[in-house]
């Protein structure tokens, strides 16, 4: 009982702190989400009691809202769930080299990946002007009285992007993200040492990075999946441009060896190579998809960034 007593969290960051280590080596997006939900739940606790000391208050919650241990738990516990739930069926577990290469055809993240890659020079586009303009103003601003809130605005609405593309990331890529934003630490402090807070914490810099980086790896990612894809349908369908074009009167290759005329074998040997390039062109996607998402997890997700 003493034990129990000497271990009981005294202070919300005490709390948040036993949660955060029962949740040590769960993914960084859930225990993000569990820290934030549990200090808004305590601290909406704390501020309808007034009357009450933290520990007091904790004293009183813990019996309905549960243990650090208990809540980290029961997080694990609806993680294993909502996953199964929203996993897609797995494909078959093929043994052959050839059914690995046409197997990707039946992964259902090959195609959330090939729509991210096309989506992804829009929000390049978007991310970098948003960032660049908004570093821009904040320095222009800053020897103006509005500077401060000009700054703090604009930090707000960049993690506030960076939950839409957390979004996007596990719709499209299946990379499990954050759905709650960074709980509030120093939600005790005053207004200035929060601000300054937010200047000194690494993931507020490593979302505008993230964001900067996102323009040229829009423009990779577009232009490799538009131009493999492109020249992957062409070559399909060369058979089908030859039987409705007359290619033997206006066509004539000469590679040295003296003139060749395609033919029907040509076009089908050209279908043969675009089918190839088609599978290898979903294997590069999919490869992709699985780096951006390591790339979104490493600089979007608190923990993972620190």
């Amino acid at each position: 009982m003493n034990t129990q007593d000497t271990n009981a969290p005294r202070t919300i960051a005490q709390y948040l702190d036993q949660l955060r280590a029962a949740l040590r080596g769960a993914d960084p997006a859930l225990i993000q989400d569990a820290l934030y939900d549990a200090e808004e739940h305590l601290r909406a606790e704390l501020a309808e009691q007034p009357g009450r000391s933290e520990a007091e208050m904790l004293a009183h919650v813990v019996g309905s809202y549960g243990a650090p241990e208990e809540v980290a738990e029961l997080y694990r516990d609806q993680e294993i769930k909502i996953q199964r739930a929203l996993r897609p069926p797995p494909a078959p577990k093929r043994r052959s080299l050839t059914g690995r290469f046409f197997g990707v055809a039946a992964d259902p993240r090959t195609y959330g990946a090939m729509f991210y890659m096309l989506l992804s020079l829009a929000t390049g586009i978007f991310y970098f002007t948003w960032a660049v303009t908004g570093i821009a103003l904040s320095a222009g601003f800053s020897v103006l009285i509005i500077g401060v809130p000009f700054v703090v605005l604009f930090f707000g609405t960049v993690r506030a992007l960076s939950l839409v593309e957390g979004r996007i990331v596990e719709a499209m890529l299946g990379v499990r993200m954050p759905r709650r934003p960074p709980y509030p630490e120093q939600a005790a402090m005053s207004l200035m040492k929060r601000i300054g807070a937010m200047f000194t914490d690494a993931r507020t810099w490593s979302t505008l990075f993230y964001m900067l980086l996102m323009l040229p790896l829009g423009v990779v990612y577009f232009t490799l999946t538009v131009t493999l894809l492109s020249l992957s349908v062409g070559f399909i369908g060369a058979p089908f441009a030859w039987l409705f074009s007359d290619f033997e009167s206006r066509v004539t290759v000469d590679f040295g060896f003296g003139a060749h005329t395609p033919g029907i074998g040509d076009a089908l040997a050209l279908s043969l190579i675009g089918i190839g390039l088609l599978f290898t062109t979903l294997h590069l996607v999919r490869a992709l998809g699985l780096m951006q998402g390591d790339i979104a997890k490493h600089l979007l997700v608190r923990g993972s960034a620190d």
